[in-house]
């Protein structure tokens, strides 16, 4: 039997903190099922992104270990994709500890350390306020991430 572990985030400004989560993700498993929470989901929360839900989706399911990317559109929806999926485990980043400990009767909740010194924050932080031309240089570096992850594939 396969061992499915299923983790969700926004991945905005993607960045080697999440590449080295989601590989630590991967080893406690067989396959890997990664929620990308949507644009609509993330105002919701009052979270803006500057990459959109298409792109930060694709760039997801293009990691070759990321057996498959879904949409995150609602709270609730952990625990239905746990059963949908046959999760054996939920992992997060340590910054979630607690939060989910309730659905450990449908899985094994299990937390994470991010990566030091990266987050998406941060780097939105150290960038100050986006115009078009930061949003345009950030489409432009997303383009070139792409076009890297194809070529790894």
């Amino acid at each position: 039997m396969k061992t499915t572990v299923l983790t969700y985030g926004t991945f905005d400004l993607f960045h080697h903190g999440h590449l080295k989560l989601l590989t630590r993700l991967k080893a406690l498993g067989d396959r890997l099922i990664v929620g990308v929470s949507t644009d609509e989901f993330n105002a919701g929360k009052g979270k803006k992104t500057i990459i959109p839900f298409a792109d930060r989706i694709e760039i997801v399911q293009s990691i070759k270990f990321v057996d498959l990317a879904i949409p995150e559109t609602d709270w609730g929806q952990k625990a239905r994709d746990i059963v949908a999926y046959d999760v054996a485990i939920l992992g997060m980043g340590h910054d979630w500890e607690g939060k989910f400990d309730h659905l450990g009767s449908l899985c094994k909740v299990v937390y994470l350390p991010r990566t030091e010194g990266i987050s998406s924050t941060q780097i939105k932080q150290s960038l100050g306020y986006f115009d078009k031309s930061h949003l345009s240089d950030l489409k432009a570096s997303l383009d070139t991430i792409s076009s890297i992850i194809e070529r790894l594939r």
